[in-house]
C-alpha cells in the first residue's frame, strides 16, 4: 500500500510542476505576442502595400 501512495505523491508533485511549467510559458508567449503588436502598431505607417 505505502508503494501506491509514493506513486501518487510523485505524479501529483509532477502535475504541478507541468502547470507552473505552462502558466510561465504561457505569460512568457503573451508578453512577447504584446510587445510584437506594439512594435508592429508603432511601425505600421512606415508599411508600403
Amino acid at each position: 500500500m505505502e508503494k501506491a501512495y509514493k506513486t501518487m505523491k510523485h505524479a501529483g508533485a509532477l502535475s504541478i510542476a507541468m502547470g507552473v511549467v505552462v502558466i510561465v510559458i504561457g505569460l512568457v508567449s503573451g508578453i512577447l505576442m504584446i510587445a510584437s503588436g506594439g512594435s508592429l502598431l508603432k511601425n505600421k505607417r512606415h508599411i508600403v502595400w
